[in-house]
């Protein structure tokens, strides 16, 4: 079962860099353009984008399993960043469509 999984980071300038310096490290500073660029499978899709003051990345992942793979990589990251607080709301995906 997929599921979506939304972070919400507040201050949209400082919460952009966050962004940027999670991707830098969990992909080893090759970059991310494609799912394939991170080191577990499963993402389907991303995105993130300024929201009403805020910076959100929304995620489906093909399963919670998928997810926590990822987790494992982020949370360490997050936590040295002094970000271990940010917590996503993860729910169960209805239908997806992909391209």
């Amino acid at each position: 079962m997929a599921i979506i999984v939304t972070f919400d980071m507040e201050n949209t300038s400082a919460a952009r860099e966050l962004y940027e310096t999670c991707i830098d490290r969990v992909t080893e500073g090759r970059g991310f353009n494609s799912p394939a660029d991170l080191p577990v499978p499963g993402l389907l899709a991303h995105i993130a984008a300024p929201v009403g003051g805020c910076w959100r990345v929304t995620d489906v992942w093909e399963s919670p399993e998928s997810f926590e793979s990822f987790a494992k990589l982020l949370g360490p990251i997050l936590a040295d960043l002094g970000y271990e607080h940010l917590q996503p709301v993860v729910s169960p995906v209805h239908h997806v469509v992909l391209r």
